[in-house]
């Protein structure tokens, strides 16, 4: 069930960064361009690594650990953003579905490998 969560969750990263490509290229903005198609090319990798750590979590379970702190600081800038003017209200969505996917990724990486999460943030496996 974690494995295809992982494998599911990390394919939709695909979409973000097509999407974050295509903002760049349909609406062109100096000093944006350069950073959201970097960004979007960051996110399809991400992907990637997310689909293939699914495959072997045990020995790849940093990956996916990394990726949820990823998740996590997405969920902390939108708490500090949205009340100081910084994000859009509709950016709360994202707390509900990046922390959902960030907590599942951290508890569920420390219950698969039996690892604490210093050990895997420091990347070691069993």
């Amino acid at each position: 069930m974690l494995q295809k969560f992982v494998y599911i969750t990390g394919a939709l990263d695909f979409l973000v960064g097509a999407g974050t490509w295509y903002g760049a290229l349909s609406d062109p903005r100096p000093g944006q361009f350069v950073a959201l198609m970097t960004l979007g090319m960051f996110l399809m990798m991400a992907a990637a690594c997310l689909m293939w750590a699914s495959k072997d979590m045990i020995n790849r379970a940093p990956v996916i650990f990394w990726q949820g702190l990823v998740r996590l600081t997405a969920v902390c800038s939108v708490l500090y953003g949205v009340p100081h003017g910084l994000s859009e209200q509709w950016e709360y969505a994202l707390v509900a579905f990046d922390g959902t996917i960030a907590l599942t990724y951290l508890v569920g990486m420390v219950k698969v490998t039996a690892q604490s999460p210093l050990a895997l943030l420091m990347c070691k496996t069993p």
